[in-house]
């Protein structure tokens, strides 16, 4: 491969990573060998030519993680007609926002979404065309290092979501850096179950693809999907640490032949991370924090979790140092030195004129080097003149045995401005905990300007198609 990481290109280290015969992709009792996902590819890129379509507009398409959408996300890499997955969960309202910023004339929608798809078209005036089950082909797959490989939308929390161009060159850069951090490479299975529109999914669907891992998947998440994933002998996939949670309590975790478990979304708790190592001895532990925009840019690595069973618990509620080949910086830090992340890195995709990610999280690098988040800067918390960042004391309260599920916003007080309010899932919903047993759980740990004014207790937390809190909707709804 040449030198410069600005030519080398995702799709020619897929090319080369399948040119093989050996089993690829096993999806039920589908499985096509590397030579025949490429040329499946090459099917699925003759399909594409005949649509019509703009050179370089991304597709809207309707997929999920299979032989097919493999092939297709493969054949628009390689044919300058980058694919862009769509929440499958989503409403129509929702992805047709999502359609209405592309400029594509079409949506495209596997059979099993074609009502679904029906609805967007009409909904954006676009055409729908149902993908078929592709055809072996010999089209060439070829890009140039600028061409852009797959456009994801970001999770739009607070609006509409918005396209995230992922050029050729930084696509692989970023399977690389990955690739690595994983240990991912032909001897390994990935096995997905994040939506194939999200980071988690089709992020790193890629990353596997570019290594040349074996590769299968599930629609979504559950424990029937989880055994179908250990049975099948699955080595490597990502989560969040509520699914360990829900796996360990059912006691489905293992054992099994996971060698990395790759985490994000919100810290580990150091019980759940002693009794994963108890359920799978050896797995490797990876907590990745990222975004839409560029990920990772830091890695809690597998020492360090090893490090945090054995004394260093503090390692947990941080995400880590940064990742290779990343430079990290905290514009603006306060006297607490929390200001926004920025990161520099050839695998982060939006950046300004001087190459920053600013990632919208505020956090502060200890002397160590790891990075501890403190929120989203939109959600911090100005309480009489002091800030007040919802994820410290979202962690806090995490910790407390009687909390399943929590989170924190800033809600209207006429002395102070802003007031803390924490809303709680309990674990027992018949005897949630005390509020002042609460409070002084979080005052043992934190300023007492910090400790929630308000509590409220939900049977759930309202979040987005991909899993994130809509704080928004507690603000609107918190009791005044």
């Amino acid at each position: 491969m040449p030198a410069d990481p600005r030519e080398i290109t995702w799709s020619e280290m897929v090319a080369a990573a399948y040119d093989h015969g050996r089993p690829a992709t096993v999806y039920g009792d589908v499985t096509w060998s590397g030579r025949e996902l490429l040329d499946r590819a090459a099917g699925a890129a003759h399909w594409m030519d005949s649509l019509g379509l703009p050179e370089g507009e991304a597709v809207p398409a309707l997929i999920a993680s299979s032989p097919g959408a493999l092939a297709l996300v493969i054949a628009g890499a390689g044919t300058g007609h980058p694919v862009a997955p769509l929440g499958t969960r989503m409403t129509a309202r929702e992805i047709a926002a999502v359609v209405e910023g592309l400029a594509a004339p079409v949506v495209v929608a596997q059979p099993e979404y074609a009502a679904l798809g029906h609805e967007v078209a009409e909904r954006t005036g676009r055409r729908l065309v149902p993908v078929p089950p592709f055809e072996p082909g010999e089209r060439p797959l070829s890009a140039r290092p600028a061409d852009v490989a797959v456009v994801l939308h970001t999770s739009g929390t607070t609006g509409a979501p918005k396209p995230v161009h992922m050029p050729q060159w930084r696509l692989a850069a970023r399977a690389s850096v990955n690739g690595a951090l994983c240990d991912l490479g032909p001897d390994s299975l990935y096995g997905g179950s994040a939506p194939f529109h999200h980071l988690s999914g089709l992020g790193n669907v890629a990353v596997a693809l570019a290594a040349g891992a074996r590769m299968t998947g599930i629609p979504r998440f559950t424990v029937e999907g989880w055994r179908c994933l250990c049975a099948m002998g699955a080595t490597h996939t990502s989560m969040v640490p509520s699914m360990l949670e829900m796996l360990l309590a059912v006691g489905e975790l293992g054992p099994a032949r996971w060698r990395v478990l790759q985490y994000g979304g919100a810290p580990m708790r150091p019980q759940t991370l002693r009794a994963t190592y108890a359920a799978v001895p050896g797995v490797r532990m990876l907590n990745m924090f990222g975004q839409t925009e560029g990920s990772p840019i830091s890695v809690l690595t597998p020492g360090d979790h090893r490090a945090a069973v054995a004394g260093r618990e503090e390692l947990l509620l941080s995400v880590g140092r940064a990742a290779p080949g990343v430079e990290l910086r905290i514009d603006r830090p306060g006297p607490d030195g929390v200001g926004e992340v920025h990161a520099r890195g050839d695998h982060l995709f939006v950046l300004d004129a001087e190459g920053w990610l600013h990632s919208g999280d505020l956090g502060r690098i200890d002397p160590d080097g790891y990075v501890y988040l403190s929120g989203r800067r939109s959600d911090m918390i100005i309480r009489g003149g002091e800030n007040v960042h919802p994820v410290e004391v979202e962690t806090v309260l995490a910790a407390h045995p009687g909390v399943a599920d929590v989170a924190v916003v800033g809600v209207p007080d006429a002395r102070l401005g802003q007031t803390v309010a924490a809303f709680l899932v309990p674990a027992d919903p018949g005897a949630p905990p005390e509020p002042e047993l609460l409070r002084a759980f979080v005052r043992a740990e934190l300023s007492g300007f910090k400790v929630p004014a308000h509590w409220h207790f939900v049977t759930e937390l309202p979040r987005n198609a991909n899993g994130k809190v809509l704080r928004r909707v507690l603000r609107e709804t918190a009791p005044r």
